[in-house]
């Protein structure tokens, strides 16, 4: 999916050269804003060899283009302020940028809680009727995958000032911060909205940083070849894939659901207008998100098979991996798009070719779009076969976990959204970055932390050593429990916990009361700001106030209970709603172990008490998907989900 957006620049080109591409980067047009207090790092595009003059609020530099025309140039630091112009001469050329401020620039990133617009946050007719600050400026980044770096963006991007227009379709959540932050940070503010609705983190670090992991090589090794060969690089994929599934413990060494032979395990016949599994009326598959396998096969003539083809799929909601004849041919990330796989020369055959695809859901809804008749082989002399002959299916058991992501894919892949959405920023001014993702790596909790530390370590070696990050650390979400159990989102907001505990520079943003039990998008993106406006006063300015509310320092007994000591307090805890807060959890070693434990308030201490006590080796707190907590202090802040040993 790419998003287009309105508006063009005015670069003032010279009339006997306007044929050429601009002198400056995208990122430079009026109304742009640029970091204050640092070096001013400009780039763009010449003639090869050709001296480029740049000159900003009387500030004037040369730099010179190299063999292939790029050339970047460093203007001395200025304070805060503006507006001012910005004028790029190379030979016969010219590029004047207009409104120009200097301020504090920042990153606002991640999944769909960042990518929420502003015209569905909480109270979202007033606020865009009341938008109005010229001392805001907005960029939306386009949303483009890429299977390598891009130099710019490839389609048109432009700065706006802050009004009821612009901000509508803009980050609900990084307006609402800078806009929150402007009240004691009284300077321009420059957002850039680089965000994508379903990606995982792997899709947002660059390649390079995601190989020291040394857990990707293959998809990368694959990814590489994509750039150069995608038919070639997508088979690759599907040995890939087939090893995974042959590699799953109780997966019997006969049971390769794409090859064209009779398959292993249950198959049943599928509804001919397929659509969402959910609706079929099976029992099974009412509330189910995981794996299924669809198969069908469709007879071809000799003339037919010995052309060019093209496998076209409806939409599959969510990711597919597609075998035509046991030989793979595609894998798309996304609900709403169809599919088209380009088949390698020799595949089909005269009579009949199989097609097996295998559909993996991971919310809501799932399964190919149907009716049947949308499916179809389609041939170079522009004739086609529907694959409309009937589908079967079978039902994958949950516990053989989440297959592996084809690298290439847009929001789930690897490198792909720094690639087309990062990478194209260059190394431009940033004062920080927001980051709220999660949501779709809960699977993968226990990666996440390592994740996490990379993406780190790589935008600052984009974007500047010691880059601040706010990590917005993921909302309630699902039923409340009933009971305690384990929870992949509570462990990812654990890990999201920890790696911002142990850096400085880094900052966590409790956001636990502020989801909504019915909807992984809550719109209360007014409060979400605030506290990272909180955050980036404590992480970034240095003020002297609690981060983001009462932070775990420690557990250990006290007699026959076991305490909790917490710090960043701000006028003492509270509970809300009772004599006591609820959601702690005493633990042993084992799964399992953890029961409920009665809590008392004590100063910035609470104790706790229950039948487990004296053997509890761990604490835990709101410890679910959508857990109920009650702990704050006076200021109002919530205290976060945490776990911690239990210390003699």
């Amino acid at each position: 999916m790419a998003i287009a957006l309105s508006g063009t620049v005015a670069p003032a080109i010279a009339a006997d050269d306007a044929g050429a591409p601009p002198l400056l980067h995208a990122m430079f047009q009026d109304h742009a804003v640029l970091q204050r207090d640092r070096p001013i790092r400009v780039w763009g595009q010449a003639h090869p060899d050709e001296e480029v003059r740049v000159a900003l609020a009387g500030k004037r530099v040369r730099a010179r283009a190299d063999g292939d025309g790029r050339w970047t140039a460093e203007l001395p630091a200025l304070r805060a302020g503006g507006p001012h112009v910005l004028n790029v001469e190379a030979g016969g050329r010219r590029q004047v940028v207009g409104d120009v401020l200097v301020g504090d620039v920042w990153l606002c990133s991640g999944q769909s809680n960042m990518e929420l617009q502003v015209w569905r946050a909480l109270d979202a007719r007033a606020e865009m009727a009341g938008a109005g600050n010229d001392r805001i400026r907005l960029l939306t980044v386009p949303q483009v995958a890429d299977v390598v770096p891009k130099e710019t963006f490839s389609e048109a991007v432009r700065w706006d000032p802050v009004n009821p227009d612009t901000v509508r379709e803009f980050s609900a959540a990084c307006y609402f911060f800078a806009r929150e932050l402007q009240k004691t940070v009284d300077v321009p503010m420059g957002l850039i909205d680089a965000a994508w609705g379903g990606s995982r983190i792997q899709a947002w670090t660059s390649g390079e940083a995601l190989r020291t992991l040394g857990i990707y090589d293959g998809e990368l090794d694959v990814l590489a070849r994509y750039a150069d060969d995608a038919v070639a690089a997508v088979g690759d994929w599907g040995a890939l894939w087939q090893d995974w599934w042959s590699a799953r413990p109780g997966v019997a060494a006969d049971d390769r659901p794409w090859d064209a032979g009779k398959p292993a395990g249950q198959w049943r016949q599928a509804p001919a207008q397929l659509g969402a599994w959910e609706r079929w009326g099976v029992p099974e598959l009412a509330d189910f998100n995981g794996m299924v396998w669809y198969r069908t096969r469709v007879r071809l003539t000799a003339a037919q098979a010995a052309q060019g083809a093209v496998l076209a799929l409806g939409p599959a909601d969510e990711i597919d991996m597609t075998w035509v004849n046991g030989r793979g041919v595609g894998s798309t990330y996304g609900a709403g798009a169809g599919r088209e796989y380009a088949l390698p020369a020799g595949l089909l055959h005269e009579g009949d070719n199989t097609v097996v695809v295998n559909v993996l859901d991971t919310y809501r809804d799932g399964g190919l779009a149907g009716p049947a008749s949308a499916h179809a082989l389609r041939f170079a002399d522009g004739s086609s076969a529907p694959l409309d002959g009937g589908w079967q299916y079978r039902v994958v058991p949950p516990e053989l976990g989440t297959p592996p992501r084809a690298p290439w894919q847009s929001a789930a892949g690897l490198s792909t959204l720094y690639n087309g959405m990062i990478a194209p920023l260059g190394r431009y001014g940033l004062r920080g970055a927001l980051w709220y993702q999660g949501e779709s790596n809960t699977f993968e909790h226990d990666r996440y932390a390592q994740l996490l530390r990379v993406l780190r370590s790589d935008w600052r070696a984009r974007f500047g050593d010691g880059l601040p990050l706010l990590v917005v650390q993921l909302a309630n979400y699902g039923a409340a429990p009933v009971a305690p159990s384990e929870s992949d989102w509570a462990a990812l907001r654990e890990a999201q916990r920890q790696v911002a505990a142990e850096d400085p520079e880094t900052g966590l943003a409790v956001a636990i009361d502020i989801g909504d039990r019915y909807d992984i998008h809550p719109s209360n993106k007014q409060e979400l700001g605030r506290r990272l406006a909180r955050l980036a006063r404590h992480v970034v300015y240095r003020e002297t106030l609690p981060a983001s509310g009462p932070v775990a320092k420690a557990a250990g007994r006290d007699g026959d209970a076991v305490v909790v000591e917490f710090g960043d307090v701000s006028d003492g805890l509270v509970a809300y709603g009772g004599a006591g807060p609820i959601g702690f959890e005493l633990c042993g070693d084992e799964t399992g172990s953890c029961r409920y434990a009665h809590a008392d308030v004590r100063g910035d201490r609470v104790s706790l008490n229950a039948p487990v006590a004296g053997a509890a080796t761990r604490v835990r707190y709101c410890w679910a998907d959508s857990p109920v907590c009650t702990l704050f202090d006076g200021a109002g802040l919530p205290a976060g989900p945490f776990e911690l040993p239990v210390s003699p």
